[in-house]
């Protein structure tokens, strides 16, 4: 069985010849490389993987090449973690936060608003309104709610009512 390892802290300009070069001073000829480069520039990104037949000759690989300067970059060398295939449901999920909201497109914000009740975060569902002219509830601001800007200035008139209010 092969053994995959990870190349980590390659410079951009290396090439694939070059890494194996690299490697065949070092005496070792039955690993094959392979660069992961940028589809646009050709260029590395930064990482590659290299394949040994065994495990022993993966921990002996490790060993003589982890450390050893490349182009002026010192080379990081691990053992890869194995690819987890597409359908499996082994891929960790995203983190989920409470505190956060998610972020909503502007062709969603539409969408959004009308399923929450209105646009303005503290609207009531009014009947036979949208719902973003309601204002029955205190409204927080948490700085990430962008308002529609077809309601900018009824919005800015109702602060400025409700803050007249609280001075009273």
């Amino acid at each position: 069985m092969s053994v995959r390892l990870y190349i980590g802290n390659l410079p951009e300009d290396i090439t694939r010849q070059d890494l194996e070069t690299v490697f065949s001073e070092g005496g070792d000829e039955s690993a094959s490389a392979k660069l992961i480069t940028d589809r646009k520039t050709g260029k590395c990104r930064g990482f590659g993987f290299v394949t040994v037949k065994t495990d022993e000759e993966a921990d002996q690989f490790i060993e003589k090449f982890n450390g050893v300067t490349v182009k002026e970059t010192v080379l990081k060398i691990e053992k890869a973690l194995p690819r987890a295939k597409e359908g499996e449901g082994d891929a960790p999920a995203a983190p989920v936060s409470n505190n956060i909201p998610a972020p909503i497109s502007a062709a969603n914000r539409t969408k959004t608003a009308a399923a929450t009740g209105g646009g303005n975060k503290g609207g009531g569902n009014r009947s036979g309104g949208s719902g973003n002219k309601g204002g029955g509830g205190a409204s927080t601001d948490n700085g990430a709610f962008q308002p529609d800007p077809r309601w900018a200035s009824v919005l800015e008139q109702l602060k400025e009512q409700l803050n007249a209010q609280a001075v009273e």
